[in-house]
């Protein structure tokens, strides 16, 4: 599965990680799929949450379904342009993030990569060598809970993007909630020493 080296390489010593989906968490989705940089439009206070995360000592690192690769609707060339300008805003408002991981299937292509399949999540285990327990990740859809259950990580759901619709259609779920990806952020900061 396709990884993306890190917007920045400097890597800390520090070993708390917070996962983070894409659309809908970081930026705002679109049914019809983000097919350019211009396109990309982050979600009001959530690259300000990816810093917070920074501040406080966490390495962030995207992990995200991108099956519009598949689909044919924009090739690797541009997600990387996409993610270029993703990590740049994120830097100019003091943050980093690590690296992102990402699936280029499409839903019918039966791979393991592909949320709700936690591949995503141990290749970056494997790499980081790492346990996923315990560790937050946090999305707006089912399946990014379902992957983080899988592995034993701590899901975390934010109602942006397509998370109220999913708090709507499973009411039983009992996982943290918040409105947005800087309201989870502040949570999880405010648990956890620097």
């Amino acid at each position: 599965m396709p990884i993306f080296p890190g917007c920045n390489r400097k890597t800390m010593p520090e070993s708390r990680y917070v996962l983070l989906d894409r659309d809908g968490v970081i930026n705002h989705d679109s049914e019809d799929f983000i097919k350019s940089p211009e396109q990309w439009l982050p979600i009001p206070g959530s690259l300000e949450a990816i810093a917070l995360f920074v501040e406080q000592g966490y390495t962030v690192v995207v992990v995200t379904n991108q099956s519009g690769l598949a689909r044919g609707l924009f090739d690797l060339a541009m997600l990387e342009k996409i993610h270029q300008k993703m990590c740049l805003m994120v830097e100019q408002k003091g943050g980093k993030i690590d690296a992102i991981y990402f699936c280029p299937h499409g839903p019918d292509d039966n791979c393991n990569c592909r949320k709700p399949k936690p591949g995503l999540l141990l290749a970056f285990a494997y790499d980081k060598n790492i346990s996923l327990s315990g560790i937050p990740v946090i999305g707006d859809s089912l399946r990014d809970l379902q992957a983080a259950e899988a592995v034993n990580a701590s899901p975390i759901l934010v109602k942006t993007g397509k998370g109220q619709q999913t708090l709507d259609n499973n009411p039983e779920l009992n996982f943290p909630v918040f409105e947005n990806l800087y309201d989870a952020a502040k949570y999880l900061t405010s648990r956890s020493p620097a």
